[in-house]
């Protein structure tokens, strides 16, 4: 069965980006640290479309992207340069995962009334709009189905385009973890998109697997 493309796969556009990714952590090591607008006006729709991704839903989108960045600013000046998309890509998915099990432990009450005024008191930027609209919903009700450990691995390697290798040193796991995780994590995908295959008995072509850097060859699914 050929499932949906998955959009919105950061590595494809941000590879040709300027060399301005490392700029924010480099200006920190100077004797002036960057202010949080210029953290968050660079970096903040790559955070927020893989907030969204793994927490399937705005709300908890646009706070895991607020504790994101809160960590980001506290710790750039002790940031050594090296890959910075990767350290965002550490420190969002490790967040995520720490949500998700402090909400295994707690039962969580009704929001108060004023929880609105938790939020970041501003509308989503058109990138943020786009990346809600452009990814199809039933691959996001599927992704949020799956284990958290599951969701992160295939998100990492199928949206944002990370390698294995890559995502190992993400989830600090083996890779040989990872492979078994994306392998579940895809074939129960699958399965919960079975209902989008064709119902007719003529086999359609197969559709071209995305195929993250470095792994030309291996089915996305």
């Amino acid at each position: 069965m050929s499932l949906p493309r998955l959009e919105g796969r950061s590595r494809m556009a941000e590879r040709s980006a300027p060399p301005s990714l490392e700029s924010t952590a480099v200006e920190a090591t100077a004797d002036s640290c960057p202010s949080w607008d210029d953290v968050v006006t660079l970096h903040g729709a790559r955070v927020y479309r893989l907030a969204y991704r793994l927490t399937g839903n705005r709300h908890d989108a646009e706070d895991l992207s607020q504790e994101v960045f809160v960590r980001v600013f506290r710790s750039l000046s002790q940031y050594t340069p090296g890959t910075f998309e990767g350290w965002l890509h550490r420190i969002t998915t490790n967040l995520f995962l720490d949500l998700v099990r402090r909400r295994a432990r707690i039962r969580f009450d009704a929001l108060p009334d004023d929880a609105a005024d938790r939020l970041r008191g501003r509308e989503p930027s058109p990138a943020e709009h786009h990346a809600d609209r452009s990814f199809d919903a039933d691959v996001q009700a599927a992704l949020d189905r799956l284990s958290p450990d599951f969701r992160a691995a295939v998100v990492l390697c199928d949206v944002e385009g990370l390698t294995y290798d890559e995502i190992a040193a993400v989830l600090d796991i083996k890779i040989g973890t990872v492979r078994s995780r994306i392998h579940r994590g895809r074939a129960q995908l699958r399965a919960d998109l079975a209902h989008r295959a064709p119902r007719t008995a003529t086999r359609l072509p197969a559709t071209e697997p995305l195929a993250a850097p470095g792994r030309a060859g291996e089915q996305a699914w």
